[in-house]
């Protein structure tokens, strides 16, 4: 991601900065009020596990509209159309309703405070410390990505030099969630919600004005690449040459399935916020509740893309000066008057703190609760883990810093994480889903499938597609292959390794594979014996889920 600094550069005045210097001192309010609900190590890391299912829905969407959803997101539309709302519709929606329906009462019944941890009391310490260890370096990994990206849009904005803006913004990170821990994140991550509409909203209704509305917008677009960049299947068959690379099959199977569920059932920085929640009923509203928004999320991020691909024609073509991840600096830049901008550019730092905000708070959980509580220092008073986790919290911070730069070789930052969620997140859903819903599954089945899996995904991206051993004509394509090849993988080795080993006694296993004994949640009687009390929500949402396949 290249910016040519001058051609980007915003002209702010006193105003903008003046919207920029309010929004810091809000959030750093926040944080302060939230330090005085902190005194044991649950609170810090679950919030005390007390939080109304409205406030943990907008902090689960807002967690993933991070500064990567954002320019990724905008970027894939510019680069790939209309192909991009697969990321939301079968990329996101079943999936969050998978998680709310069936996953959440294992994970908030067993009141286990990690996704790992859920690992420890189905498959033993072994797969547990292998996917601490995997979520640790993914996270901070994810973190480096926001900082990144975000160092780069404000040197590029407001000619920050990147060192000044990594420090800045990765400082007021480090304040609010060492101050609140897991409650200042999750409700700056509300107030940054509302903040990254008020952003995106006027861009996305101003560039349609330019472009001459939808109609005018259709109609350029579709000029310039044709009529498949502008539909969501079509040109996906098999054999068919499309901009995404892939066809229907992977599309289902890779993003919809594998890579999408993968993401959004064992991503602790999704899971945690929902594991914050009062009690299991908001717990399992809490994804419902965060998917009606995310069904609406492609109109102003998705389409901004194409907008910009309009009135920018030159985005990611060599020479230009301009990557794919430039969409939304180009607009910003064309479109917004001075308060405007401010509003803008405070929602992309808002974007930038949300995301790198979920994933360092879920990152210090799983470090404290998952490696250093569990296999370094146990049995130690709670205080100490307390000022553990927010010791925790600066390294995360600065290892963010130390991992941003990775992302340097990617033109399309979205194509960066989709790689990362193939290789940590699918292996994992593989090991969850399997264990979940089948008790002959073994502990050193989870051990192993979740290593091959792991390691399948990266043999297959790193030495069968960068080296051309296989055809695939994008790096999308490639991370749906390897999530298909990661997914299969795993799979196989926990069937073959569990038929070979002892499983555990059927005694251990309850509450934690469907159709075991009652599962220990409120009332004693498990929550698959008794009606969800979930309201027609969810069944409009499941019908919603649908709508793709109209298009």
């Amino acid at each position: 991601m290249r910016y040519s600094a001058e051609s980007l550069r915003l002209p702010v005045n006193g105003l903008d900065y003046a919207i920029l210097a309010i929004y810091f001192a809000v959030v750093l309010g926040i944080g302060v009020a939230a330090r005085r609900s902190v005194r044991t190590s649950l609170d810090f890391f679950l919030s005390g596990r007390s939080l109304p299912a409205w406030i943990t829905g907008l902090a689960f969407v807002a967690a993933n509209l991070g500064a990567t959803e954002i320019l990724g997101m905008a970027a894939n539309g510019a680069q790939y159309g209309v192909y991009t709302v697969h990321w939301y519709w079968i990329g996101a929606i079943p999936a969050m309703v998978f998680l709310g329906l069936v996953m959440m009462p294992f994970y908030y019944g067993s009141k286990v405070g990690s996704v790992p941890e859920f690992l420890l009391r189905r498959f033993g310490p072994a797969s547990h410390l292998l996917s601490s260890v995997i979520f640790a370096v993914s996270s901070v990994l994810i973190a480096g990505v926001n900082l990144y990206a975000l160092a780069l849009v404000l040197r590029a904005l407001l000619g920050w030099p990147q060192g000044v803006a990594i420090i800045v913004a990765g400082l007021f990170v480090l304040a609010y969630i060492t101050l609140g821990g897991l409650t200042s994140a999750v409700y700056n991550e509300v107030l940054q919600f509302f903040v990254i509409l008020a952003a995106l909203v006027p861009l996305t209704v101003v560039g349609l004005k330019r472009v001459g509305g939808p109609g005018g917008l259709w109609d350029a677009v579709s000029a310039a690449h044709g009529k498949d960049f502008l539909s969501a299947w079509g040109g996906t068959g098999v054999g068919h040459a499309n901009p995404l690379g892939a066809n229907w099959l992977t599309i289902v199977l890779g993003l919809g399935f594998v890579m999408s569920f993968g993401y959004w059932t064992t991503n602790f920085a999704e899971v945690q916020r929902a594991l914050s929640a009062k009690d299991l009923g908001a717990a399992r509203r809490t994804p419902l509740i965060a998917a009606f928004p995310k069904l609406l999320v492609p109109l102003v991020v998705v389409v901004p893309g194409l907008i910009a691909l309009v009135l920018e024609p030159s985005l990611g073509r060599a020479g230009s000066g301009l990557s794919y991840n430039d969409a939304i600096p180009v607009l910003m830049r064309d479109l917004l008057p001075n308060g405007m901008l401010g509003v803008a550019v405070t929602g992309l730092l808002a974007a930038f703190m949300a995301g790198m905000a979920a994933n360092v708070s879920s990152f210090n959980t799983v470090f404290t609760s998952d490696i250093w509580r569990a296999y370094v220092r146990p049995g130690r008073p709670d205080a100490y883990y307390l000022a553990t986790g927010r010791a925790v919290t600066a390294v995360g911070v600065l290892a963010g810093m130390g991992t941003a730069f990775i992302a340097s070789s990617f033109s399309n930052i979205m194509n960066y994480l989709q790689t990362l969620f193939s290789f940590f997140n699918v292996p994992l859903f593989a090991v969850f889903v399997i264990g979940m819903f089948w008790k002959r599954a073994t502990a050193a089945a989870g051990f192993w499938g979740l290593l091959s899996g792991t390691a399948a995904a990266m043999v297959n991206y790193f030495w069968l597609y960068r080296r051309g051993v296989i055809g695939i004509p994008t790096d999308q394509g490639a991370n749906f292959v390897s999530s298909i090849v990661a997914f299969a993988v795993a799979a196989a080795v926990m069937l073959v390794v569990s038929l070979v080993t002892e499983p555990r006694p059927a005694g251990a296993l309850t509450g934690l594979v469907y159709g075991t004994a009652a599962a220990p949640v409120e009332g004693g009687t498990a929550w698959y014996r008794r009606p969800a009390p979930l309201g027609w929500g969810a069944v409009l949402l499941a019908a919603l889920c649908y709508v793709p396949f109209s298009l």
